[in-house]
């Protein structure tokens, strides 16, 4: 048991060093304004350097990553259809089908899927 402290203690010291010692040298002064500021080509910068980013296309691929992922976990349903009794398979098929559809049926009532605002 004394072991086991030992090397808790010896981890736990040995992290926080590295942390303490990336927080010292990571350290970065805003203090130079000038590199703080965008730089194009030695120029000042014509326009703004952050675009404005459509937060409705975000709002789709955030989606579609969802029910990619989803329809992944839809694979083993059918890769387990032959060794598993039908009925049950069949419950569990039909209910998680139904939360994939109910997903959808509120994103599309809360109006996420209509691009044009």
């Amino acid at each position: 048991m004394i072991m086991i402290w030992n090397m808790g203690l010896i981890i736990f010291s040995i992290s926080f060093i590295l942390i303490m010692l990336s927080f010292t040298i990571s350290k970065k002064s805003f203090m130079d304004r000038e590199k703080a500021s965008p730089f194009e080509c030695g120029f000042d910068p014509k326009s703004s350097a952050r675009l404005p980013f459509s937060l409705h296309f975000f709002l789709i691929a955030v989606i579609f990553l969802i029910f990619d992922v989803e329809i992944t976990l839809l694979i083993p349903l059918i890769l387990t259809m032959k060794i598993t009794n039908i009925t049950m398979y069949t419950y569990i098929a039909l209910f998680f089908l139904m939360i994939l559809l109910m997903g959808l049926y509120h994103e599309w009532n809360q109006g996420a899927l209509n691009w044009a605002l």
